[in-house]
């Protein structure tokens, strides 16, 4: 069976596709959902893909929306993969051409603040998903300005409309993987987790999916003023009229290597750039247009949108405090309450936040500010999140396992532990050389049993308001926090 002769075929509806098997599991990879998005598609709406003859080689991943920067290094390897068919999903499976497998189904959209990432991940493998019994399905979306930017005359959120296009490929194909379309989990990682409280804010999308996880999940409404003026940058910088035509008259390349100084000001200073990330948000990402998204996630969810879907959302202890460390040095004999009165006016709130987050001051100041950036931009979130649920059932975890190599449980370090993907490229570079079998087991174990009955194994935030499950927290402390995220309350 693990033979080429014997290699993996599934007809879907534009034809049959020919994949690869590993191991009891088989491979899918570079599928279209959409046409490339090039040409006449530019700036378009995803349009199905054109039908083929023949069966199609799935064995190689397909064009991705990054491109290659030379030098360029990411806490996740994500591979830039040329080529204009950008839209498409790779799909892992145990039971490819079986039906009758029902087996229930992981959509994991990749992060990268909107503007970077790929689903050509070595991490996003789905290969210990399936061999859990679940079938594990990546997708592609156009990214930065392409996928997010506004333009006069072309659909709004085409990013958005990627993901969409993408889920509603899914309903349509994924029995034939051996999936069941009826017990769909959406997960995503940064960005990705932020695309996940999106789509389950979004009442266009519940028909797609029936529960969600988020991992350091970050709502990120762009303004529909923001989105204009930054466009209008762009065009200026471009040296064309802010239109669909003028737009499309640069060529890709020179977007994306405009799209980023015509968002904010560009600075050497990461602390200067981290400052202007917390007070304005993300550059180009969903933008509430009246028409796709019609009003913030959070209210929608507040609302009761979503609220039949089982929700699990978590976050690192320390997301961005490898950002503030850098400069240490440099503030290490600036008093924190000075420090952190630049960000947080309020006098009382910056005193209670302090009071409550007494053990990272001890760390200094630095540690004192990477806490705050991390909570910031997501802790705070994801309590707002929780509490705008109400009683839809939720359930809440912190990621505190302290990277050896990075000396914090910094971004991205949970992905490859819930994955189970410790012997991946990279995964030694942010988790060291012997990173914990036991938390793997721990984290995708939750993973897997929410995807498969519904409940990751702890109490529920909605039973035990507070009730937070913490992932590689100290040996002392229990595993369930009777209120985990008590140290941002200041903020929310």
């Amino acid at each position: 069976m693990d033979s080429d002769a014997d290699a993996p075929i599934v007809t879907i509806a534009p034809g049959a596709v020919c994949g690869v098997w590993r191991n009891g599991s088989a491979a899918f990879l570079g599928i279209p959902f959409a046409q490339a998005p090039v040409g006449e598609l530019r700036f378009a709406a995803p349009a199905p893909p054109e039908p083929w003859d023949g069966v199609r080689d799935a064995i190689e991943y397909g064009a991705t929306a990054k491109r290659d920067k030379p030098g360029e290094q990411t806490l996740i390897p994500e591979p830039a993969i040329p080529g204009d068919a950008t839209l498409n999903v790779n799909v892992f499976t145990p039971a490819p051409g079986d039906p009758s497998a029902a087996l229930p189904v992981l959509v994991y959209i990749h992060g990268g603040g909107y503007t970077e990432g790929s689903p050509a991940s070595p991490w996003y493998d789905g290969r210990a998903f399936n061999r859990d019994g679940v079938v594990t399905v990546t997708v592609s979306y156009r990214l930065g300005f392409d996928g997010f930017g506004h333009i006069a005359g072309a659909p709004s959120n085409r990013g958005v409309r990627d993901w969409l296009a993408s889920l509603e490929w899914v309903q349509a194909n994924i029995a034939q993987f051996g999936g069941d379309p009826a017990r769909v989990t959406i997960a995503g990682q940064s960005a990705g987790g932020g695309a996940v409280l999106i789509l389950l804010g979004m009442p266009a999308a519940q028909h797609l999916f029936h529960s969600a996880w988020a991992l350091s999940g970050a709502i990120a409404n762009v303004s529909g003023e923001r989105a204009r003026t930054a466009s209008a940058r762009l065009a200026r910088l471009a040296g064309v009229p802010a239109t669909r035509d003028g737009f499309a008259s640069v060529p890709e390349a020179r977007l994306f290597a405009l799209q980023e100084a015509a968002a904010s000001p560009d600075s050497s200073d990461p602390l200067a750039a981290l400052g202007t990330l917390l007070d304005e948000g993300l550059p180009w990402g969903p933008m509430i247009d009246g028409d796709l998204l019609v009003r913030p996630t959070l209210d929608a969810i507040r609302d009761g949108v979503g609220a039949d879907k089982p929700l699990v959302l978590g976050a690192n202890d320390d997301e961005f405090t490898m950002v503030t460390d850098s400069a240490k040095g440099k503030l290490r004999l600036v008093p924190a309450s000075l420090a952190l009165g630049r960000m947080v006016r309020d006098r009382d709130v910056r005193r209670r936040y302090l009071a409550a987050n007494a053990a990272q001051r001890r760390k200094g100041t630095a540690a004192v500010l990477g806490r705050y950036s991390t909570d910031r931009l997501f802790r705070a979130s994801l309590v707002r999140t929780v509490e705008a649920r109400g009683n839809a059932p939720t359930w809440a975890y912190r990621f505190s396992w302290v990277s050896p190599t990075k000396h914090w449980a910094v971004h991205c370090l949970d992905v490859p532990f819930w994955f189970d993907c410790l012997d991946a490229e990279g995964v030694t570079a942010i988790a060291g050389e012997a990173p914990p079998r036991a938390l793997a087991d721990a984290m995708h174990g939750a993973a897997v049993a929410f995807i498969r009955e519904g409940e990751p194994g702890w109490p529920a935030w909605t039973a035990r308001p507070g009730a937070t499950r913490v992932f590689g927290g100290e040996a002392s402390l229990p595993d369930v926090s009777v209120d985990g995220y008590a140290s941002v309350r200041a903020l929310v």
